[in-house]
């Protein structure tokens, strides 16, 4: 899984609110090329492992509560520069803040369940999409 790659998760209120084709057809649109994907339901302790780097933040309970609160669409993106030009597709965190025309400020309902999540390092999308995906899963 070396390369110009970035790993992304549909979060369980855009998947609720059916976004799922509208934020990949954004993906696809913004020149990136899917290397794996899967649809599933993270556990409460999946999500805390997932996310253990925010473990000492105070919203590391609430915000894994929300991610297995219900369906992700986890995946493996493809594109010269993935992680920059994936976080610039995004937008901000908050989506209030967001560009217009980015998935957040385009599908996002609040900084909680802000539509997607995108890797913030080379080094953390590989190691997130080793969480989610085996070699043999990506293409």
């Amino acid at each position: 899984m070396s390369g110009n790659i970035t790993f992304t998760m549909i979060k369980p209120k855009a998947v609720e609110n059916g976004h799922i084709g509208n934020i990949l057809a954004k993906v696809i649109e913004g020149g990136f090329t899917i290397k794996a994907m899967k649809y599933l339901r993270l556990t409460k302790e999946q999500a805390m492992e997932f996310y253990a780097v925010h473990k000492e933040r105070p919203f590391y309970n609430d915000l894994t509560e929300f991610m297995s609160s219900g369906p992700i669409v986890a995946a493996v993106i493809e594109k010269e520069n993935a992680v920059e030009d994936y976080r610039k597709l995004i937008g901000a965190t908050n989506p209030a803040d967001a560009v217009e025309g980015t998935i957040r400020k385009l599908y996002a309902t609040s900084i909680e369940a802000n539509a997607v999540h995108g890797s913030d390092s080379d080094e953390n999308a590989q190691i997130e999409a080793g969480f989610f995906f085996s070699k043999l899963e990506v293409f």
